[in-house]
């Protein structure tokens, strides 16, 4: 028995070392679970994320508002091909920006039709619908990020069923290593592939484009 007065004394260092040790590990091991995991999420986006681009005549190139400087560039060669004579820009963020980076390329402006209010890749398909419908669009080139563009074809395929939807994705990085870019916005397409397919039925089979 201690008396009242008597200090317990402290652990040796040894016995702290074997109790944090432990804590350590399985840190480095969730470390190293979440980094192997990135890994295989980069180098699946090729085969997972990525739509060849098939390049024809359409009525009108749609493109979405996110990643605008190469949405935009891509548009605009397009346009400037003469693959299209109109243009939907897409999305609350930066729609206007897009537009006038367009119009900086030689687009004329009443060329371009604005869809200033979606704010989701779900919703700039429900409003593009009915822009789609009036300009009596029945084959149209969508123009997005290369690893947004299954889910967004997906999408527009679910909101206009009666346009025929041709993949004009903005190039990727040219190797493994300028992927590190996108590194952050692959991983939530990962993500939001499943919400989709979860919250609303829409699943992108890799076949169905």
């Amino acid at each position: 028995m201690m008396s009242p007065n008597e200090v317990r004394p402290s652990p040796l260092p040894e016995a702290a070392a074997r109790e944090t040790h432990p804590h350590w590990l399985r840190r480095a091991a969730a470390g190293a679970l979440v980094l192997g995991l990135g890994c295989a999420g980069l180098s699946a986006a090729g085969t997972f994320l990525v739509v060849p681009a098939h390049i024809r005549q359409a009525d009108v190139i749609v493109v979405l508002g996110g990643d605008g400087p190469p949405r935009a560039a891509e548009a605009a060669a397009l346009f400037q091909a003469g693959l299209a004579p109109r243009v939907l820009v897409s999305g609350d963020g930066d729609c206007r920006d897009i537009r006038d980076a367009m119009i900086a390329r030689a687009v004329p402006r009443d060329a371009i039709l604005l869809e200033c209010a979606s704010g989701s890749t779900y919703e700039n398909a429900a409003f593009s619908g009915p822009l789609l419908a009036g300009l009596h669009a029945r084959d149209a080139m969508l123009v997005t990020s290369w690893f947004h563009l299954r889910r967004a074809l997906a999408c527009m395929s679910h909101a206009a069923p009666w346009v025929r939807w041709i993949a004009a994705p903005a190039p990727p990085p040219p190797s493994q290593f300028g992927m590190l870019e996108y590194a952050v916005p692959i991983m939530k397409e990962y993500v939001k592939l499943n919400w989709y397919a979860l919250h609303y039925g829409i699943v992108p089979y890799p076949a169905t484009f």
